[in-house]
């Protein structure tokens, strides 16, 4: 792993803050690599009443390994791109576990 963290991920005391770019009405909850410097995540869920919000945090907090609660969205409600703060996981397991580089 190299000292420079990707550009999608900041450490942070508690754990890792991630950029997101959400594309919702996918045919599967799925992360699909990298977009213009964010994490692209799939989702089933339409953009509608903050279902995809909700959905986002769920399948985050299902891929990372940690509790929803542990999963909070901090900017982007209404928006496609998002920032996540996700605790209790290190920037080296999140890249590992979302699968991207």
């Amino acid at each position: 792993m190299p000292d420079r963290l990707p550009a999608y991920i900041e450490r942070t005391s508690l754990g890792v803050v991630l950029r997101v770019l959400v594309a919702p009405r996918s045919s599967s909850n799925k992360v699909l690599g990298l977009h213009d410097g964010m994490v692209k995540v799939a989702l089933t869920a339409p953009p509608v009443e903050g279902a995809a919000n909700k959905a986002l945090v769920g399948f985050l907090a299902k891929v990372l390994g940690v509790s929803k609660s542990s999963v909070t969205l901090v900017a982007g409600e209404t928006s496609r791109k998002k920032t996540v703060s996700v605790e209790g996981i290190g920037p080296e397991e999140a890249i590992r576990r979302l699968g991207v580089e």
